[in-house]
């Protein structure tokens, strides 16, 4: 604006009519390319968050507004008890308990040994090492279809099936996604900051428990997130290898409060929004690393 208003200043005076008209046919661009852009962030907001705003407010709607036409936005009255009703139709509370059992273990294991995993093939460059790498990658055009069946016939043979053990079990082994995503961002933290402490004594495991982990925030906790989303939403998983009611997760709770109360939607929408919940929470407390880069590796100046 500025640079702007000093050209138009120096121009002759018959020219700077032309140029207050182009400043100001500039001026009326840039606002509507901005207002567009504005309307459709806003209408592309509006249109992901209506169904989130439907399931939440059909959770606590009264009988008599449920199908009417046209809709009722915003219930009147407000009535919780669907939630209270919801909770006592089926044990979601031993779901929900049995389900963050099984996130917790798998965030845990999957950020111990994907980071392992990942630190070695980052700092180490030793023969073999990238056909390992390769190898490990093309794990990842396996579908998982393809080793669902081996996996259940070793889990059985373990005496596992029925149990909690094939759900977390396998996440302190590693995942060739998360192996891939943090040595990539491991490889981006300068090589000097090991050297100077090697120097200083610092032992291999403290290198990657005290400089690596630290400083690699933003990609732990995208692992995390990833992790915790699928393990909270995993269906196939628990349906495959648990068949005791005391044992399932919120997803086949959900299933089974679908399969006894399908007409009874209001509990059906707050038992899903409970679900829904602990997943939008973990997100958007954790969001803000999303955006955070390589700044975070400790260099200043």
């Amino acid at each position: 604006m500025g640079a702007n208003r000093s050209v138009v200043a120096r121009a002759r005076p018959q020219d700077q009519a032309v140029l207050r008209r182009v400043v100001n046919l500039q001026r009326v661009i840039r606002f509507s390319v901005v207002l567009m852009l504005h309307i459709v962030v806003i209408t592309g907001a509006v249109f992901y968050a209506f169904p989130f705003y439907w399931l939440i407010t059909t959770s606590v709607k009264p009988n008599a507004q449920l199908f009417l036409w046209p809709p009722a936005l915003i219930p009147n009255p407000i009535e919780f008890g669907h939630y209270v009703d919801a909770l006592q139709a089926v044990p979601l509370l031993r779901y929900f308990g049995n389900t963050f059992y099984l996130t917790v273990l798998n965030v845990v294991g999957a950020l111990l040994s994907c980071s392992l995993v990942a630190y070695a093939f980052a700092r180490y460059d030793v023969p073999g090492s990238r056909v390992l790498f390769a190898l490990l990658l093309a794990t990842m055009m396996l579908p998982g279809h393809v080793t669902m069946i081996p996996l259940f016939i070793t889990f059985r043979k373990l005496g596992w099936v029925d149990t909690l053990k094939p759900l977390w079990v396998p996440a302190f082994f590693g995942n060739a996604f998360f192996i891939f995503l943090l040595r990539q961002f491991f490889k981006t933290i300068p090589a000097e900051l090991f050297d100077a402490a090697r120097i200083d004594g610092c032992s291999e495991f403290g290198q990657y428990w005290r400089i690596m982990l630290p400083l690699s925030k933003p990609a732990l906790t995208t692992l995390a997130i990833f992790q915790f989303q699928w393990t909270w939403n995993d269906f196939l998983g628990p349906l495959i290898y648990i068949s005791s009611q005391s044992k399932k997760t919120i997803a086949l709770g959900l299933q089974d409060f679908y399969k006894t109360h399908t007409v009874e939607w209001q509990q059906l929408m707050a038992a899903s929004t409970l679900m829904v919940l602990p997943v939008m929470l973990v997100f958007f407390l954790l969001q803000r690393y999303f955006i955070e880069g390589i700044a975070l590796t400790g260099l200043k100046g």
